[in-house]
């Protein structure tokens, strides 16, 4: 399995940490893609891990930037040959994390970003569970949910039930999670992300290498 080990990062002038991979999980039309989108902006410590997928390319979306576009066969061979970090089926279409820029990110320290589904993610739980901050992202209502599925216009409608159904199956997880969220309101839902993500950038065992250093400098 990968070996996600980290060069320690800069989080002060004296302190290094380790680098951290922050996953983001909900259903459909629960918000997580927005925050990420959000998150990035607002953020430049943390950089995006684009996801591979066979699905169709939406129309406000872009190639390399929003997803790796690519065909069931080329899925099929990266996904034999050990090149995805976590892949799964999601309303009969292929997603999958690509191996390799996952591990050149997290050999510098960078914080590195996931917008994966509950499957991709207790894949990812199981191979690097001490890097990752983990959070599920739930909508406020079913109604809600589908209003927003509704409103983004992107889905036919026997698609829109669908992640619906599947949805049920997906809220589930939430307690796999450390921080579930409800996303009532978009901005005190993205505050409390970046309230989390920066208070586990402060966690002692990502910290140890640098506050080990700095202590015994103290201690001279």
């Amino acid at each position: 399995m990968p070996n996600t080990s980290t060069s320690p990062k800069q989080i002060s002038p004296n302190i290094s940490r380790r680098g951290l991979m922050l996953v983001l999980s909900s259903p459909s039309g629960a918000g997580k893609s927005t925050i990420a989108r959000n998150l990035l902006s607002d953020d430049p410590d943390i950089s995006l891990s684009v996801s591979v997928t066979t699905r169709a390319r939406r129309g406000s979306e872009i190639d390399g930037k929003d997803y790796h576009f690519i065909s069931q066969r080329e899925f099929e061979i990266m996904r034999d040959n050990d090149g995805l970090l976590e892949w799964a089926e999601v309303h009969g279409n292929f997603y999958g994390t690509p191996f390799e820029p996952v591990q050149e990110a997290m050999k510098e320290g960078r914080d590195m970003l996931f917008d994966i589904d509950w499957q991709g993610a207790l894949q990812m739980f199981e191979v690097a569970r001490a890097d990752i901050v983990s959070i599920f992202i739930l909508p406020p209502s079913m109604k809600e949910l589908r209003n927003r599925l509704e409103r983004r216009a992107e889905d036919a409608a026997d698609v829109i039930d669908k992640r619906l159904a599947n949805s049920k199956l997906e809220m589930q997880h939430w307690n796999e999670y450390q921080y579930p969220l409800i996303n009532d309101d978009l901005n005190e839902c993205f505050a409390n992300v970046k309230a989390i993500l920066r208070a586990e950038r402060l966690n002692r065992d990502r910290r140890v290498i640098g506050m080990t250093d700095f202590v015994e400098a103290l201690l001279k």
